[in-house]
């Protein structure tokens, strides 16, 4: 990704921030784009945003450590402004070979912008705390953390979001025993 010179924002911004946590999660969060401290520090959520999502993983006492979060723009955008479409899509293919090599059950999109590429033509306020499955995975919009640090009447939306994650994860699980049951067992021939 550092490589590639095509990324629209890389001239703007100081770092990559690619994702990080486990190569084996199976909850996958996708912000919408590194802010100031992410930029400085080239590591995604670890501004006052992502001391909030770090608070709403314990409540659910699920360690950072086992989870990956990334955005769907590996850039800050100047001046901390939102994603453009085409700023989305440039990062679209890395984003992609991400969530593939990880393959997790569970992909929580937290904002609007994350939020529209599994749900399109949706809104954020219609839509939060439902999840929908496609192929195995399960997605579930959230607002975004920083949404919360601006309006204080979020804050009980996006706790209340996040405690159904762990339901979320037994569901997974549960599809996931199911399907390995279901493998046909191969026969030998004596």
């Amino acid at each position: 990704m550092k490589e590639d010179t095509t990324l629209p924002l890389r001239n703007s911004a100081t770092n990559l921030v690619f994702g990080e946590g486990s190569p084996d999660a199976k909850l996958f969060f996708l912000g919408e784009g590194p802010g100031y401290w992410e930029d400085q520090k080239g590591r995604p959520f670890v501004g006052n945003a992502g001391a909030l999502l770090n608070q709403l993983l314990y409540s659910i006492k699920l360690p950072r450590e086992e989870v990956f979060i990334t955005n769907v723009v590996c850039y800050r955008p100047p001046e901390n402004r939102d994603p453009l479409p085409g700023e989305i899509q440039s990062c679209r293919k890395w984003l992609d070979r991400q969530v593939e090599a990880i393959g997790p059950k569970v992909v929580v999109t937290l904002g609007r912008y994350s939020m529209a590429r599994y749900f399109p033509g949706e809104t954020i306020s219609k839509v939060h705390g439902k999840s929908r499955k496609v192929n195995g995975v399960i997605y579930f919009p959230m607002y975004h953390p920083a949404a919360a640090l601006h309006q204080g009447g979020l804050r009980e939306t996006i706790k209340a979001d996040m405690l159904k994650i762990p339901e979320l994860l037994a569901e997974a699980a549960k599809q996931e025993k199911a399907e390995a049951k279901q493998q046909p067992k191969q026969l030998g021939m004596f």
